[in-house]
């Protein structure tokens, strides 16, 4: 069965992008630090096995969509309010979809057996209080970014329980960790 999966840069303060972000400058001021590891072996082939994206406007617009291929030719699924963009409407496998519970339903229709890759804290935020987030494959970078963006600073007062599923200690002194999103209990 497929899964939503959460792939993750981030750095030991749960820093996910520097200050100062703009669609220009993506990532924030030193926020490619959290992108300069060796991105290569299970985890890259875990990566690229996805069968749909989900992502946000503020990952999908600094990286132009991708080009409107993130990889292989998936389906791409853009999570949030506002009406489609022109450079939405103009890649034929991006659609714009406002409701989170929708878009991940889609994806994962697209994704057939495969998983379905999800990006930006503001879509993890989201799914993760919609309960569609099956799963989080964290990439820990050995670095105290001390300002920027967290991924997760808006999920509120409930907890969230998590199943830990795998840890690699890496080249480069970064932790991939990978965590099963618990059921909520009323």
């Amino acid at each position: 069965m497929s899964a939503t999966v959460l792939y993750m840069s981030m750095s030991l303060d749960g820093f996910i992008a520097g200050p100062n972000e703009t669609v220009d400058n993506g990532l924030g001021d030193g926020g490619i630090r959290l992108h300069e590891w060796d991105f290569s072996g299970p985890v890259l082939d875990e990566f690229l096995a996805t069968g749909a994206v989900v992502a946000g406007r503020g990952t999908a617009e600094p990286a132009d969509y991708w080009g409107g291929d993130h990889h292989g030719g998936v389906s791409i699924f853009i999570f949030g309010p506002e009406a489609a963009t022109d450079a939405e409407r103009s890649r034929p496998r991006v659609t714009y979809v406002p409701d989170i519970r929708e878009a991940m339903s889609r994806a994962k229709d697209a994704a057939g057996h495969r998983n379905v890759l999800v990006h930006g804290a503001g879509v993890a935020q989201a799914a993760l209080a919609a309960g569609v987030l099956d799963e989080l494959e964290l990439h820990v970078i050995p670095v105290l970014l001390g300002e920027g963006r967290r991924l997760f600073d808006r999920l509120g007062p409930d907890h969230i329980e998590l199943e830990r599923v795998r840890v690699i200690a890496a080249d480069h002194g970064v932790t991939h960790l990978h965590y099963r999103v618990q059921p909520r209990t009323p």
